[in-house]
């Protein structure tokens, strides 16, 4: 029982040594040094070291055995080069701190100061253990330590969901008994696909264009109605052509932008506008901006208007996406979205929509994955740069046994009509 009294004691005795030697550096490396026995002094002379880049160099010296002051020297050494490259050689026996570097340098991530650095280190290193451990279980599809894995799951929520906003106008948003049963085409019974494909993909028809990215703007819904359009004017007009985000996000009156929106607004906002410019002439910028009125009259690819798909039906959907790419809701919030890597999505998630989405296809393995469920799939594009999933994309289990689609993907799909 008298450890902790003599723990408490060492590091009293190397504050007040280092504090007495305000006016001697040479004196405060001495107290750093002194301290060799003893991690918790170490890390309290650390601590204290900020002020004297020798103070922190001998700290560095004395760490190699305690990763939490290898970390703590990484924090302080922000302005010395010296003491940088000496935190990196001790910190060598250390796998995340280099393997956060790598990450770093392939994201192209940097951060503020040494502080936030250390902050994302910690957070990466918790994603990283979530993934090691996920992947360890089997599951039809794995996780990845992708653009996201700096961030806590509530930081990528906040970040890149945008579904679901009240609009400026006092506008309500689409409610599921607007997606009532409608005549579909080809559709004889209820359940009866005898008549459509076995496997779509719109990529491979050349009616999709390249994946794009909505950054740290909730638009979402513009990106999931935009790349309806852009394949429904390939289909109809042969053209591939990159349709305007930014026009819906700085224009559309009825959304609020980058604080989110539907995609039945974008699609009424063409409609209103008999129109929507390309890209190339109203670039995206991932902010709210001024409506740069003049652009409203360069109305590339209209609409005559816009079809829900009925809820809570995938055969529905599944003969829909067979014609066309179609904006679907899905529940993109948990960690499973935001680091996949690639393979059939069988979640978790929950019908609890906040994210817009294209589905530009279906398909199905050519074995089953097992527990899990089918070996069935709706290809989703989404809009979080290639960086992200398979090259942007993800694979949804279709046919997962739930009404409403896995992740509530058939509760709010709709595709335009020209």
């Amino acid at each position: 029982m008298a450890r902790p009294s003599l723990l408490l004691l060492l590091l009293v005795s190397a504050c007040a040594a280092l504090a007495i030697a305000d006016d001697d550096p040479m004196a405060r490396s001495a107290a750093l040094a002194v301290a060799d026995d003893d991690p918790m002094t170490r890390r309290a002379a650390l601590a204290v070291a900020d002020d004297d880049p020798m103070a922190r160099r001998a700290a560095l010296v004395v760490a190699e055995d305690d990763p939490m002051v290898r970390r703590a020297a990484l924090s302080v050494a922000d302005d010395d080069p010296m003491v940088r490259r000496a935190a990196l050689a001790v910190a060598d026996d250390d796998p995340m701190v280099r393997r956060f570097e790598r990450w770093m340098g392939k994201h192209g991530r940097a951060y503020t100061d040494a502080g936030e650095k250390q902050r994302r280190l910690e957070v990466y290193r918790k994603n990283v253990e979530l993934i090691e451990e996920f992947n360890s279980g089997g599951h039809s599809y794995t996780l990845t330590d992708n653009k996201f894995a700096d961030l806590t799951n509530e930081e990528f929520r906040a970040k890149v969901l945008g579904l679901g906003a009240p609009g400026r106008a006092g506008r309500r948003a689409p409610r599921r008994e607007d997606f009532a049963p409608v005549a579909m085409p080809g559709k004889e019974t209820e359940n009866d696909n005898s008549t459509v494909p076995k496997e779509v993909d719109w990529r491979k028809k050349g009616a999709v264009v390249a994946v794009k990215n909505q950054g740290g703007c909730g638009s979402c819904w513009a990106f999931a109605a935009v790349a309806a359009m852009e394949g429904l004017n390939y289909i109809k007009k042969g053209q591939l052509v990159s349709l305007s985000e930014q026009e819906l996000v700085d224009c559309d009156a009825e959304a609020v932008g980058c604080a989110g929106g539907f995609m039945s607004w974008a699609y009424e906002f063409v409609m209103d506008n008999h129109g929507l410019t390309t890209e190339a002439s109203y670039p995206y910028l991932g902010v709210n901006g001024v409506c740069q009125t003049a652009k409203l009259n360069e109305t590339t690819v209209s609409i005559a208007g816009y079809q829900n798909v009925t809820a809570n039906s995938e055969p529905d959907l599944l003969r829909a996406a067979a014609k066309q790419p179609v904006s679907v809701a899905v529940d993109a919030g948990g960690f499973v979205w935001q680091l996949y890597g690639g393979g059939v999505f069988s979640g978790p998630c929950t019908a609890g929509v906040n994210h817009g989405v294209t589905v530009v296809g279906y398909g199905e393995t050519s074995t089953d994955t097992g527990d899990e469920g089918s070996g069935k799939y709706w290809i989703i594009k989404n809009s979080w740069g290639a960086e992200w999933g398979e090259a942007g994309y993800m694979l949804l289990q279709r046919d997962a046994g739930i009404p409403a689609g896995l992740c509530g993907v058939a509760l709010l799909a709709s595709y335009p009509v020209m």
